[in-house]
């Protein structure tokens, strides 16, 4: 798909017609043999076909590998660790917001505070993507590392809930998407046919902080207190981000052009673009409170929280693999039949094992399982935009994509709030909603995948 629309691409980044002389002038007629006084086999030799017009035309171009491209890779890991990895431990600022900083406020009221982080890290992707194809990745990343640093080493030191939103739900959110949008377009542009797994070894650096910030933020609360665990981090992040900063690059050079928000209207207009968009919007509307309860809901039923507060890195440990597999089985089963088929699964386990788990045990296998599951929708998405799309607007289209599933990132946690209180302090409500919004973003992925190929099931798409 991407091919076809690369190759109607006008020409950029190539020789001028004037430079390409009568190579590129197909309009005007060649002399003959007779009246040139050379035989046919000269003209044939002297004529050449017409090249591709863009160095992107042609999948062969993509180098695939090499140095630089994963060196690329391991900055985005990087990135990815310092941006997803912070994101998906919200559960444990849910929890420890309710428990303690802001135990006055009600459940659905601190879920304002990371549903806004995720919301501000998605929703000004589709800026951070203009940028990047105008500017590169270098300025972003400066001014995403800054602010994703300030913020947190802000929130280290607020104690009303309105410093808590401004600095870790907004700073540090706009600073997390400035870094994550830059890496994962830049990947897109040294990988083609190992685009799958490439990507999904980036997002992989995403589980693995997802892992780990849990962990050092809960053990740092307990030896030194709140404000030091964040500013840890922060020092954690800073590190990673110079080493991205001095590493990240793109294949291709900017291609500078004016604002316009058409620039961002445009690819809705496609098809498989639309559906992609309203696919990724409904999944990571169920998703998210996932991410944002599922402690939180170990705790209601019985769980220490000395052990529930683990669930998050066990989740995000299973994610690991989750966001890179379906990269691996995308390149060779079609990257759209393998998002169908792991989004289903993860609707699957949130009404089938969540719902029942009333154990510990209960829990403790759903965190992973739902983790490896639910992977694909960060680690695949990526190149699912790529594919339908020209890799020199990869920037754009992939902060439009993002961006929309931010209104599911930011309405879908408080909804989930809502329903335990609505649910006299029960969990069943938020999860049927988590459930049957994630089913429906399934249905809209084979949906696309659908308008692609048709209903042929051996269709690689």
């Amino acid at each position: 798909m991407s091919a076809d629309v690369e190759k109607q691409l006008p020409l950029e980044n190539g020789p001028s017609t004037a430079a390409k002389g009568n190579e590129l002038n197909t309009d005007t007629k060649e002399p003959s043999a007779a009246s040139t006084g050379r035989s046919s086999l000269e003209q044939n030799v002297e004529v050449e076909a017409p090249k591709p017009a863009t160095p992107w035309a042609d999948p062969s171009s993509f180098p695939d590998g090499g140095r630089q491209a994963w060196l690329t890779v391991a900055a985005a890991s990087a990135c990815f660790f310092v941006s997803w990895g912070w994101i998906n431990c919200v559960g444990v600022f849910q929890e420890r917001y309710m428990s303690v900083e802001l135990r006055q406020y009600s459940p659905s009221t601190v879920a304002w505070i990371p549903s806004v982080e995720t919301f501000f890290m998605l929703a000004t992707g589709p800026v951070a993507g203009f940028i990047f194809d105008n500017y590169g990745p270098t300025r972003l990343l400066i001014v995403g590392s800054f602010m994703h640093v300030f913020g947190l080493m802000m929130a280290s030191i607020s104690k009303e809930y309105y410093q808590f939103m401004l600095s870790q739900g907004v700073c540090s959110a706009i600073g997390a998407c400035c870094i994550f949008t830059p890496a994962v377009a830049c990947v897109s542009t040294w990988f083609y046919k190992k685009r799958g797994m490439a990507i999904g070894i980036t997002a992989s650096g995403s589980s693995l902080g997802g892992v780990l910030f849990p962990i050092i933020v809960s053990r740092m609360i307990e030896r030194n207190g709140f404000p030091w665990a964040m500013r840890t981090c922060a020092f954690l992040i800073f590190g990673l981000c110079t080493f991205a900063i001095l590493t990240l690059r793109a294949r291709f050079p900017p291609r500078p052009r004016p604002w316009s928000v058409m620039a961002f209207v445009r690819p809705l207009k496609e098809t498989p673009m639309l559906l992609l968009t309203i696919a990724t919007f409904l999944f990571y509307w169920g998703m998210f409170p996932v991410f944002s309860f599922i402690t939180a809901v170990a705790v209601g039923r019985g769980m220490s929280l000395e052990l529930a507060q683990y669930l998050v890195s066990i989740l995000n440990a299973g994610s690991v693999f989750g966001r890179t597999l379906p990269g691996i089985l995308g390149d060779k089963f079609g990257r759209f039949n393998v998002m169908t088929v792991f989004c289903t699964l993860a609707g699957i386990l949130i009404l089938a094992v969540w719902i029942p788990a009333d154990t510990n045990v209960g829990q403790l296998v759903f965190a992973p399982v739902f983790g490896f599951a639910s992977g694909a929708a960060i680690g695949l998405t990526p190149a699912l935009i790529a594919q339908v799309s020209p890799i020199q607007e990869i920037g754009v289209r992939t902060g439009t994509v993002f961006g929309a599933g931010s209104l599911g990132a930011l309405t879908g946690s408080p909804i989930g709030g809502a329903l335990i209180t609505r649910d006299h302090g029960g969990f069943l409500y938020l999860q049927l909603f988590g459930g049957i919004v994630c089913f429906a973003g399934c249905a809209m992925f084979a949906v696309a995948r659908v308008y692609l190929v048709g209903f042929d099931l051996k269709k690689k798409v």
